[in-house]
């Protein structure tokens, strides 16, 4: 019986069959020609050989990366596009043992990650990052990617890519290599085989820098595109060696492994009993027993007018007010960019059942403090509910609701008569009060006094309160 010698085998760290289609058991979703294959056989022959598989976690996001699950029998991360490098972090700083790979597009790193990957490599922190470069979006279409070369056409630059108009192509290793943290950069090429034996060395050197736990790693690799390109496999490692090693040249940028110390392992995190007294969040002071609320209330309520107006303000004196008095609470705040004169509204539930849901599609009550907000909200005021408008006059014939109860008054010129047009919001929910039984007036003078510092203020917005009740009791 003839003997022989196995040269080369399937890596152990690879899964025996691949589940991901019942078909196509012992393929990868990868096309012919593709260099993601041979990325992900050199990637795991180095695991192999550095003895880390049960060490090892692979974070992939979107793009061809996707699936590496279906292919690594490592431990596995699935994230969401350009996100690698942050969950990559966590990882490594949770788990201090472990190998933590990323493994990333051009269009995922270059593109939507590229804030993750940056500051990421800026902390030094101890993860390899496998960069696949081929020059464009592979999975959706073939869409420029920020690495696709000056001239390439793609279907989003049927002309070829301008530098005036689409900015030269996006050398990451060299963006990287600017910063002072990372131990190791590389860019290798999968052209032909000196390529792609070279490359094998530079992702052992790579993972040995993690096994060693001294830093931040950084292989680029380039990689053929074949069916994207419209190539043949054999035009397209011509492709890498000939058009994209020109554009990005192929070399070590950074080794700096004699000099790296080891990083050092994290502190081990405080007992969570510890972490009131660590925030300082603890308190001495003996803690009022809580409220129980007077009566039943559901009420959904729309405060809305212009930025600067105290619209969030209000909505969040009424949510504290309600959280003293003992019912379930809720405030969301809803605004435009703008610090002053902007669109602004929010939503605050006071529930005596536990709140369902934030939003107040349909409120019982609006406060509405100028004619656009009642306007916009007017329509969505459930039959039977209230209205406290600020108007100079009454609103509008086409902003009037039969089953609708109208509190209107010009509470501007009300508050500022007391000291200050900014008390508008306190003369309204004075009115509010008045209204409708909702929360004693203890409460929400507490509430006052925990937003608002000034003794003057207070004393003016005390005073708001009365004078609003003073509009809506009824004569």
């Amino acid at each position: 019986m003839a003997s022989y010698t196995v040269t080369h085998e399937k890596a152990e760290c690879l899964y025996e069959i691949y589940e991901r289609k019942p078909e196509l058991k012992h393929q990868t979703h990868y096309c012919p020609g593709c260099g993601h294959g041979i990325a992900l056989k050199l990637l795991a022959r180095a695991i192999d050989e550095a003895g880390i598989r049960d060490r090892t976690i692979m974070v992939s996001p979107v793009g061809c990366s996707v699936f590496l699950y279906y292919y690594f029998d490592v431990g596995n991360v699935q994230v969401s596009h350009g996100r690698a490098p942050a969950v990559g972090t966590g990882l490594s700083r949770s788990l201090p043992e472990s190998i933590v790979i990323s493994y990333q597009g051009d269009g995922d790193l270059a593109a939507i990650g590229t804030a993750e990957i940056l500051h990421a490599a800026n902390r030094g922190e101890s993860m390899m990052v496998v960069f696949v470069n081929n020059g464009i979006y592979g999975m959706t279409g073939g869409q420029m990617a920020p690495t696709t070369p000056l001239g390439k056409k793609s279907t989003t630059t049927p002309f070829g890519r301008n530098e005036w108009t689409d900015g030269p192509p996006v050398r990451m290793s060299e963006i990287l290599n600017a910063l002072d943290a990372p131990v190791f950069i590389e860019r290798v090429g999968l052209g032909d085989n000196k390529q792609i034996m070279q490359a094998g060395k530079a992702f052992r050197r790579a993972l040995d820098i993690q096994v060693k736990r001294q830093g931040f790693s950084f292989l680029e690799v380039l990689s053929p595109c074949p069916t994207i390109w419209k190539l043949d496999p054999v035009d397209a490692q011509r492709f890498i060696r000939e058009d994209m090693a020109k554009t990005f040249p192929i070399g070590n940028l950074r080794d700096r492994t004699k000099d790296a110390l080891s990083r050092p392992a994290p502190k081990p995190a405080p007992p969570i009993a510890e972490l009131p007294r660590i925030l300082e969040l603890t308190d001495d002071t003996p803690e009022e027993p809580v409220a129980t609320p007077s009566k039943p209330l559901d009420l959904r309520l729309r405060i809305a007018g212009f930025g600067g107006q105290g619209v969030l303000m209000l909505g969040e004196v009424l949510a504290e007010a309600g959280l003293e008095a003992g019912y379930n609470v809720s405030w969301l705040p809803s605004y435009g960019p703008e610090m002053r004169s902007g669109t602004s509204n929010c939503h605050v539930r006071i529930c005596s059942d536990p709140v369902d849901s934030p939003l107040v599609s349909n409120p019982s009550v609006l406060i509405a403090m100028n004619e656009p907000s009642l306007r916009k909200f007017l329509p969505s005021v459930e039959p039977g509910g209230m209205v406290i408008y600020n108007g100079e006059t009454e609103p509008p014939e086409d902003c009037r609701r039969p089953d609708v109860r109208f509190i209107t008054a010009h509470f501007t010129a009300l508050a500022d008569s007391l000291g200050s047009s900014k008390a508008t919001n306190i003369v309204m929910l004075g009115a509010l009060l008045e209204a409708e039984d909702l929360i004693e007036e203890k409460y929400v003078a507490s509430a006052l006094r925990g937003k608002v510092k000034s003794q003057r203020w207070l004393n003016i917005d005390f005073a708001a309160i009365e004078r609003g009740r003073e509009i809506a009791c009824p004569v």
